[in-house]
């Protein structure tokens, strides 16, 4: 696992959301990612709490970001452990969220798992 100097990951993946710049968020992600969140199911209308592949995931971010066009992340805190990186933030709606993030052996993201308040 080459997991990524912890604050400057969650400074950039906090900017690129905040910048609406899919891309740049899409870029810290594996191919083959693997994405848990209650939100799926809402924002994609279906009984599914995760995704897997890049390509299924711009597509859920497509329509989340198209939903909350006011999206934006405050940065709160940092967790680090043995294998991930957990980004603690307060969202655009005053929500507090953690998204924690495992990284495979390239520094990228294989395992995402979002939580909120």
């Amino acid at each position: 696992m080459a997991r990524p100097d912890p604050e400057s990951f969650a400074r950039d993946w906090v900017a690129a959301w905040n910048d609406h710049d899919l891309d740049a968020v899409l870029s810290h992600y594996a191919d083959g990612i693997v994405f848990h969140s209650p939100r799926i199911a809402q924002v994609m209308e279906t009984g599914a709490d995760s995704i897997t592949g890049k390509p299924d995931l711009r597509k859920y971010w497509e329509k989340a970001l198209a939903m909350a066009s006011g999206l934006f992340f405050e940065l709160d805190d940092v967790l680090t452990g043995s294998d991930a990186i957990t980004v603690l933030y307060t969202n655009h709606r005053g929500q507090k969220a953690a998204e924690t993030f495992v990284f495979d052996e390239d520094g990228e993201i294989s395992i995402a798992i979002a939580a909120y308040r």
